[in-house]
């Protein structure tokens, strides 16, 4: 499955100057949210991805996803494994299971995410469902932006900025390394360009 043919045919490999999720900037934003939006696409990147985690045996009972950008592919996801769905969000800048969802002691659960780069919001959904007696067992992603190492692909060397445990497993459908700067360091910021925000979550 070539996934960068497939963002690029949804118009959501993006060229320009974006500032991402953790802050830094990048000329390249996955626009995730455009490869989702047709029902037939994103079922058939779950199911790619639910083949993968099953060669690896990986027991789950649960997908768990952090809104808002993890939730489409989370659902899909945990379809195509035939699993329970759920979702933590924000509430005053802090993750939380909220909405009646529940996770019972020994849970297994694989966090999934639309877009993996340091792991981040995935470290703060493992701390939600760790803190109610889950288990996490995988990490998923659409795509990774080459920041730590996966499971199924070629490695690659783990970044310092990724936050993601080493003996979790991580799989994806794709590898993208772009070149990623601090607001400080930006070329393009130098230049007077102006970056702007395409994702969900304020900075």
């Amino acid at each position: 499955m070539d996934i960068e043919k497939i963002y690029k045919d949804a118009d959501a490999l993006l060229e320009g100057h974006f500032i991402l999720s953790s802050g830094n900037h990048s000329k390249y934003y996955l626009q995730s949210a455009k490869v989702l939006e047709e029902p037939k696409r994103a079922e058939k990147l779950a199911e790619e991805l639910a083949s993968i985690i099953k060669k690896y045996n990986i027991e789950v009972d649960t997908v768990c996803a952090p809104a808002l950008g993890g939730i489409l592919a989370g659902y899909e996801l945990a379809r195509a494994l035939e699993v329970k769905s759920i979702f933590v969000e924000r509430k005053n800048g802090k993750m939380e299971l909220r909405r009646g969802f529940s996770i019972n002691r020994g849970e297994r659960v694989i966090i999934c995410e639309d877009i993996i780069t340091t792991g981040g919001s995935a470290m703060e959904a493992k701390e939600v469902i760790e803190s109610l007696g889950g288990e996490v067992v995988a990490f998923a992603s659409l795509a990774n932006r080459g920041f730590c190492n996966t499971k199924n692909l070629k490695a690659i060397e783990a970044k310092e900025e990724c936050r993601l445990p080493k003996n979790i497993p991580l799989f994806t459908l794709a590898n993208f390394s772009f070149e990623i700067y601090t607001r400080e360091e930006c070329p393009m910021c130098r230049e007077g360009s102006i970056a702007i925000k395409p994702g969900s979550r304020d900075n």
